[in-house]
């Protein structure tokens, strides 16, 4: 199970192979929104039963096969080009590689995969909130209720950075948890952690609220987590982490181990950013990301860094984000902010610590305003702030697919790389309109290389679509063939002028 920051694992059990994709810190997707519970009011008894009996039906098992496959890879022939042959593999070595810097091709058989984790039913109409890590890679995706009904599921969308991913099964007046706002919780409350962990399935384990907007600093990931010492172990990921009301606060994510078993910590995806993301994927088919503009750190963090090469510094507070850069062209730009900033709040809101940022941040959508309040050489400031998305604007974000090229495509076949002396690609069987019209793409072009990634499959190309789209730059430039051996390449924008 691969580990986070040296120790943290995302708890998910495999079956025959063990799914390492982590990630994390994310709307009810429930046609209906459910009511929100509170917990049990201070300084009473805890009888947690009463929680167990409410979530334990809501919690469901998740089991994902990704079926064998045979693939194309890469292996290095270290004497190819020192022992080319001139005279076209009539010595033996054939063209598989030749001038191509000992790189050869060749197929082999993957077997098939068995992993398993958790979901969370939130609507009685079959929709279901889990990991993307759970359900990353699938080719078929089991359902087992608690009452060991089983349903096929597909996925609704999934977003890697938040992980978690939104899938839907065919059933009606399923057992929907309750959904609490996680921003109510407290260090110090019950929770208890359901879900499959190890084998075990419809297991509750019990605990507190040890912290709240814990960062786990993953490049590229919205981490601003619900730590508890109710016990995590693999096969929990995707389940549900719920308040002593039974209502759901988080969806368990990760475990913070060296042996990637329980040892103390676990961390959830609070609800707050879960509904937001589920929202987004049900109204809009990706995330909306808001992007504030900044990069940064804990001041404490800077604190201390400074500190250990000897300076002294005072920022005037010990608590807020220090500004270590601005984006150029961002929504912190625009609002005048500069390196050497202190934030302490959003809205009204205190935000000590970056993971308090990032969860606000979380929730909100590109064209939101937000007010923050800084420090600027000890003196306090505000500043009103329009937040922008991945490309740099307020518009909507949709996921493009391939149908946007108004192309149908082949993978090469085993004659046309012998003849053509490559590899692999992608084939250009038919250009009936779209961007690859637009950009004189002709029937017969085969794609090689996208962006500077390799295009061996359908796959890899409506990956690369999808990467560019959401890009600052939302174009592709091609490299490849024609079929007569002379090389061509395109650039072909995404959107429109």
């Amino acid at each position: 199970m691969k580990k986070i920051v040296n120790i943290a694992t995302p708890a998910v059990c495999a079956v025959a192979l063990v799914l390492s994709v982590v990630a994390f810190s994310k709307t009810n997707a429930a046609n209906t929104p459910s009511p929100v519970v509170a917990s049990m009011p201070a300084g009473q008894p805890v009888d947690l039963t009463y929680a167990a009996e409410k979530a334990l039906p809501s919690v469901v098992y998740i089991k994902n096969t990704q079926n064998s496959k045979v693939q194309t890879v890469e292996y290095s022939d270290p004497f190819e080009d020192f022992f080319s042959d001139p005279f076209g593999g009539f010595f033996g070595r054939g063209q598989g590689g030749q001038g191509n810097g000992g790189r050869r091709q060749r197929q082999v058989q993957t077997p098939k995969r068995v992993a398993a984790g958790s979901g969370v039913i939130i609507s009685a109409d079959g929709y279901i909130v889990t990991n993307n890590h759970v359900v990353d890679g699938a080719d078929e995706l089991l359902v087992t209720l608690n009452d060991n009904k089983e349903f096929s599921a597909r996925i609704i969308g999934a977003d890697a950075t938040t992980d978690l991913a939104l899938i839907k099964i065919d059933g009606k007046n399923l057992p929907a948890i309750q959904i609490a706002n996680s921003d109510d919780v407290k260090v110090g409350e019950w929770v208890l952690a359901v879900g499959n962990p190890l084998g075990l399935n419809n297991t509750v384990t019990a605990g507190i609220v040890s912290a709240k907007a814990r960062s786990m600093q993953e490049p590229g990931k919205v981490t601003s987590m619900i730590q508890t010492d109710a016990a995590i172990n693999q096969g929990n990921s995707g389940g549900a982490l719920v308040n002593t009301a039974g209502a759901l606060i988080g969806i368990n994510a990760m475990i913070y181990s060296q042996t990637g078993s329980n040892i103390g910590y676990g961390f959830a995806i609070p609800t707050t950013i879960m509904n937001k993301v589920i929202d987004d994927i049900k109204k809009y088919g990706t995330v909306q990301r808001a992007m504030i503009g900044i990069q940064g750190q804990d001041v404490s963090a800077y604190v201390d860094d400074e500190k250990e090469k000897g300076n002294e510094v005072d920022l005037g507070t010990m608590e807020g984000i220090y500004i270590g850069k601005v984006i150029e062209g961002g929504a912190a730009e625009d609002a005048g902010l500069k390196e050497g900033d202190v934030i302490t709040h959003i809205d009204g809101q205190k935000v000590p610590k970056f993971g308090d940022l990032t969860g606000i941040i979380a929730q909100k959508r590109p064209g939101d305003k937000i007010t923050i309040t800084y420090l600027r050489n000890k003196s306090k400031k505000t500043a009103t702030l329009t937040l922008k998305n991945e490309k740099g604007n307020t518009k909507v974000v949709k996921d493009a697919d391939i149908d946007v090229l108004g192309g149908q495509f082949k993978a090469i076949s085993d004659s046309q790389k012998e003849q053509l002396n490559i590899g692999y690609g992608l084939q250009v069987l038919k250009v009936s309109g779209g961007k690859l019209k637009d950009a004189g793409v002709p029937q017969g072009f085969i794609i090689q290389r996208i962006n500077e990634q390799s295009v061996k499959t359908i796959e890899d190309l409506q990956k690369i679509v999808k990467e560019a789209n959401k890009s600052k730059e939302p174009v592709l430039y091609i490299q490849g063939i024609y079929p007569t051996g002379k090389k061509g390449y395109f650039a072909v924008p995404l959107e429109d002028e």
